[in-house]
């Protein structure tokens, strides 16, 4: 099998804004962002869909997406966030992945049509993604790079 994108991204062969990585999980900037802090969070094995990953790697993964959420109304300010996964439909890569998205009242986020913004520039995805990490540092007790 040719090597995915984000098992590349996971490798560190391909570059990604990355939030955190751990022994189970690597999480990274959507580079389509719904919102500035739109975050994908993966297991380092590949698996396609939920179905496919391994039960004991079912809490590792959304123990994660968990955790992120809370930091993103904390860091981002973020009245909530919006949790997700697409199995196969909609699923643009086909690597398991939970979005983690913050979320405000009024957002402009409707049901299944949804708005993609990005950000500023380069310095703007740099500074979120580098928030984030060190949010996740902080209830981690981990140093992320």
């Amino acid at each position: 099998m040719a090597m995915c994108v984000f098992c590349s991204i996971i490798a560190g062969e391909s570059p990604a804004h990355v939030v955190f990585a751990d022994d189970s999980a690597v999480a990274f900037l959507d580079i389509r962002p719904l919102f500035p802090g739109h975050v994908l969070v993966c297991p380092r094995e590949h698996h396609e869909t939920l179905a496919d990953l391994p039960p004991d790697q079912i809490e590792p993964l959304f123990g994660r997406a968990r955790a992120l959420s809370s930091l993103m109304e904390s860091e981002l300010e973020a009245g909530g966030s919006f949790v997700a996964m697409n199995n196969r439909i909609s699923q643009s890569v086909p690597h398991l992945h939970v979005h983690v998205v913050p979320r405000n009242r009024q957002d402009g986020l409707r049901g299944f049509f949804w708005p993609r913004t990005g950000y500023d520039d380069e310095a703007h995805a740099v500074a979120t993604a580098e928030g984030l990490a060190r949010a996740w540092a902080d209830v981690a007790g981990t140093d992320f790079e």
